[in-house]
């Protein structure tokens, strides 16, 4: 077996963890493409909140998720939302449009940073409720 078919099937097994882009240090190719700082709207094009960050998966090295923050004051009483990019139907100018709906968005399983930094199963979750795969199918977490 090639070092290279090894290195693939050691990367399927490994349970991704995400990490902000910002946090890494890196950017997006162009500042044209970059949807940091736009609203997400819903289906029905209300608002939801800012994009504040897009989350990467370590292992893939692709953005998997948007770090959306709505409501609050100053940083008080923020709602953080992370929505999988395959929900992303379309970008302009205005926003980047989402199919969920608000109401399906607010039902997602609760962020809470100490969990979630201690159990990557939590993006998991988010794949199913939202009603995608993603890239799941080679990266399953498999607890049985």
């Amino acid at each position: 077996m090639t070092d290279e078919k090894t290195a693939i099937r050691r990367d399927a097994a490994k349970v991704p963890t995400f990490t902000r882009l910002r946090d890494l240090g890196r950017t997006v190719s162009s500042s044209d493409h970059d949807i940091r700082g736009l609203m997400v709207k819903d289906k029905s094009g209300q608002d939801l909140g800012k994009i504040e960050s897009l989350l990467i998966d370590d292992i893939g090295e692709k953005v998997r998720f948007l770090e959306v923050a709505s409501g609050g004051f100053l940083g008080v009483g923020v709602r953080t939302s992370f929505i999988p990019v395959e929900a992303i139907t379309g970008i302009t100018a205005d926003g980047v449009f989402i199919s969920q709906t608000r109401e399906h968005v607010l039902g997602a399983p609760r962020y809470h940073p100490g969990v979630v930094a201690t159990d990557p199963a939590y993006f998991f979750s988010l794949y199913s409720y939202y009603g995608y795969e993603g890239f799941l199918r080679t990266n399953r977490l498999d607890r049985s």
